[in-house]
C-alpha cells in the first residue's frame, strides 16, 4: 500500500526561494511538493483543479497581498490550510495574518527544523509560529512616530498618501514601476500593514502625513 503524502503548493515569485523551500520539504521525505505558483491568481486556478494541503505562500506577491490570498482561499477552499511566510514578523502584522485565517506563520530566516514543524503543525490543524515571533516583546518601530524611512521612501509615502498610482509615482520620481512597487512593499512591511489603505490610515494616525 502506497502512503499518500500531503501535497504542498508553494506560492512565491522568487525562483531561488521556490527551489530552496521545495528541496527542504522533499528532503524530509514527509511531503509531496507540487510545481510552485508565481502569484495568487495562478495559485487559485491551481487549487480549483487539484486538492492541496497546505498552501505555503509569501506575504508579498506581485498581484495581490498574501493576506488577501489567505482570505480568498478561506472563502473558496475552506478545508485548505494556508501557511504564511515572510521576512517580517511585527506583532501587528502577524495579528492581521491570524485575522485572515492563517494556519501558521514562519519567518524566512527560521531554521529548517522549525519550518518543518510549522508545516507539520498546519497539517495537524495546529497553529504554529516561528519561535522568533514568541521572542519578540515589542514593536519594531525605531521611535514613537514610526519606523525609520529612507529619503526615497518618504517621497513615495507622500505620493501614495496623495492618491497617486504606481505609474504616476514612477513618472514623478523618474524611476521604474518595479522600483516603486518595491518601495511600496517595503513601506507596508515597515508599518506592519497588509494593504495601501491601511498604510495611509496608519501614517495619518501617526501624524506623518
Amino acid at each position: 500500500m502506497t502512503l499518500r503524502l500531503p501535497k504542498i503548493l508553494i506560492v512565491h515569485d522568487h525562483p531561488v526561494v521556490q527551489e530552496g523551500v521545495t528541496n527542504l520539504l522533499l528532503r524530509s521525505g514527509f511531503f509531496a511538493v507540487l510545481p510552485p505558483c508565481n502569484d495568487a491568481k495562478e495559485a487559485v486556478e491551481y487549487l480549483r483543479i487539484i486538492k492541496v494541503d497546505p498552501v505555503i505562500t509569501n506575504l508579498n506577491l506581485p498581484d495581490i497581498n498574501g493576506i488577501e490570498l489567505f482570505k480568498r482561499i478561506r472563502a473558496e477552499f475552506p478545508d485548505t490550510r494556508v501557511l504564511g511566510m515572510s521576512t517580517f514578523h511585527g506583532p501587528l502584522y502577524v495579528s492581521e495574518i491570524w485575522g485572515a485565517g492563517a494556519s501558521g506563520f514562519s519567518i524566512k530566516n527560521t531554521s529548517a527544523q522549525d519550518f518543518e514543524k510549522a508545516v507539520t503543525g498546519a497539517l495537524r490543524g495546529e497553529i504554529i509560529v516561528s519561535p522568533l515571533i514568541h521572542q519578540q516583546t515589542s514593536l519594531t518601530f525605531a521611535h514613537r512616530n514610526g519606523p525609520v524611512l529612507t529619503r526615497r521612501e518618504k517621497k513615495v509615502l507622500k505620493l501614495i498618501s496623495e492618491g497617486n498610482t504606481n505609474k504616476e509615482i514612477s513618472g514623478k520620481l523618474f524611476v521604474s514601476l518595479n522600483t516603486v512597487d518595491s518601495h511600496r512593499k517595503n513601506l507596508m512591511t515597515k508599518f506592519e500593514v497588509a494593504n495601501v489603505a491601511s498604510l495611509v490610515a496608519k501614517v495619518s494616525k501617526l501624524g506623518l502625513i
